[in-house]
């Protein structure tokens, strides 16, 4: 069975509205219809979540946060394995460390990352990555 993780620029353009926004619905209509699986590092939430505070202020940060919880996309915690992964991958690759997250969640769960930044070009040999 698919599994999707979600980087926060997935989540950004969704939320936000960009181009690619539809791209992400898509995978969204695929988890529900299909009953996939879907993940976003507890990290990779906290992006998001700075992302929102920035450009729109407390109440935009507020209103992503509800708006999160209605999406299909379990969050996980970064615990010491998760965080050992991430940093291993970080030690080897010009990344940044909550990029790292994501990669490593994908590995642990054997999931497929949806994301739109470059910066995951470098490991796409070692995790299945649709870039949107």
């Amino acid at each position: 069975m698919k599994r999707y993780i979600f980087d926060s620029s997935a989540l950004i353009s969704y939320l936000d509205g960009e181009p690619n926004a539809g791209k992400v619905a898509d995978y969204f209509e695929e988890i529900n219809e299909k009953g996939l699986d879907s993940f976003l590092c507890v990290v990779n939430y906290g992006e998001v979540y700075y992302h929102f505070l920035r450009t729109g202020g407390n109440h935009a940060g507020e209103t992503i946060i509800s708006a999160i919880k209605t999406l299909p996309v379990k969050i996980i915690e970064a615990n010491i394995e998760l965080t050992l992964r991430a940093s291993r991958i970080k030690a080897f690759n010009k990344m940044s460390y909550a990029d790292c997250f994501a990669a490593a969640l994908t590995e642990n769960r054997k999931g497929i990352l949806i994301t739109s930044d470059k910066e995951f070009k470098q490991i796409e040999k070692n995790i299945k990555i649709d870039f949107i």
